[in-house]
Parts: structure tokens; sequence; C-alpha cells
């Protein structure tokens, strides 16, 4: 399973369908990690499409890992799904009991599970779906309002809305991008060599009550503003930045 890269030109990977022949015609399990762990095709939704467990399963795969949050939208945990009776044997062993979940993210997992009896509204109730969904023209009139209210608070930098793409998650969908807006913050004037400038900037919004997480590139700190829904607390968490 290729995870956080691809590989592109001439090359070729055996199907799961292959492999779990070969495992199989030696009595032995076949067991796929697919990282992310999509329920549903996210084609459903406009996005790039990704493997769900139930196409690794029908593909032939005994055992199927990955996780509960990324694509899956919950908390962070491991999860395994497929054969019964592999089950069983994984329940029974000592190792189960020290890795076994709490009871707090076995209640976020399934809160987040019963979600996807409806999946007609996970881009609607499921935070990480919504963020995925979002509408490029929503996100840039949300950094229309938020650029001249970042300005007020750096004065000796330049802020304008940009067009940006956002990567959908270095695990699963490592290249796909997603067209967004963002803030990009340019130190005034000419400066040769702005980085130490920039990272003082960053560091500044990292240290806020709230961090603000922005990258720098091309002589500029980056905000992509996809998944900023509460533009209230966002401005009140302006009020405490020190770039002094």
């Amino acid at each position: 399973h290729a995870s956080n890269f691809e590989i592109n030109g001439f090359t070729k990977n055996v199907s799961e369908k292959a492999l779990a022949g070969i495992a199989h015609r030696h009595d032995m399990p076949m067991v796929t990690d697919l990282g992310s762990g999509t329920l549903i095709d996210l084609t459903s939704l406009h996005l790039p499409h990704e493997t769900t467990v139930t196409e690794a399963l029908k593909a032939g795969a005994d055992l199927v890992t990955f996780s509960g949050d990324k694509l899956l939208g919950g908390p962070q945990a491991g999860i395994i799904a497929g054969r019964h009776d592999l089950i069983a044997k994984l329940k029974r062993n000592p190792m189960t009991r020290a890795m076994r979940p709490d009871k707090l993210t076995l209640v976020a997992l399934q809160a987040v599970l019963s979600l996807y009896t409806d999946p007609s509204q996970l881009a609607v109730e499921l935070p990480t779906f919504r963020w995925l969904c979002r509408d490029q023209e929503d996100i840039a009139g949300l950094a229309d309002r938020m650029a001249a209210i970042v300005q007020d608070y750096c004065k000796e930098f330049d802020v304008a809305v940009m067009p940006a793409q956002s990567q959908i998650g270095s695990g699963a969908l490592p290249s796909d991008t997603l067209a967004s807006a963002a803030l990009r913050i340019t130190l005034a004037g000419r400066h040769r060599r702005p980085g130490r400038a920039l990272i003082k900037l960053a560091n500044a919004f990292r240290d806020l009550p709230l961090p603000v997480i922005g990258r720098i590139a091309d002589d500029a700190l980056w905000f992509d503003l996809r998944c900023l829904e509460d533009e209230g607390s966002f401005v009140e968490n302006l009020k405490k930045l020190d770039v002094s």
C-alpha cells in the first residue's frame, strides 16, 4: 500500500485480488492496510476515488486495517475489519488488552459511525467531509473578509488573498488537491531575505491561545482558510497576536 507517496511513469502494482489468490493457495490470510480507510465512495462527493473498506474485502482481503481518524473523520484509533474467525483470534491475543481503545474513544467513534447511516448528510454533519466539500467561492469570500482584519494586526506585512490548492491528505491521496483560497502574507517593502521575519510571524500565530498553523513558501506565510468556520473566534483570537 503506497502511503505518503506516489510513483508516476512506467510502474505497475500487483492487484490485491492477485495477492489474495496467492495467499489463499498457500492457506495464508491476506491482510491489507488501507491507512485512511474510507467507508464510502468518495466520488459520490465529487472527490478523488480512494479504495473503500468494502472494496478491499471484496477483492479478497481477509483482514483490513485502517484509521478511525483521517478520511473516516473520527477519533484517532486503529480499526480491524474482516473474517469473524480471524477477529476472534485477535481478541484472544494478550496484546489486545494493552492496545484496546478507552471508553471516550469508543463513544466518539460510535457517534461518527452513526452518521454513516445516512451518507447523503456526511458533507453537512461530518466536519472532515464538510471541509473537503467546501466550495471555493465560499472560501474566497471568507478570505476577503479576513484579509483586512489580519492586515490590522500585521502592520509590517502585506496581506493578500490568493488562489490556493488544499492537499487532501498525505497518507491516502498524497498528490490530489482541491481548489481553495488563502491569505498570503509577505514582508512589506523590498527585502532579499524575509525568511527570518516570516518565521517569527509564523511562531507568533502558533503561540496564540488557539494556535493558527500556516506554511512558509515562496517568501510568504500562507494560511489556507478551507477549515476555518468560526470567524468570530478567529478574530477574537487575533487580539492576542504579538508580532513585536
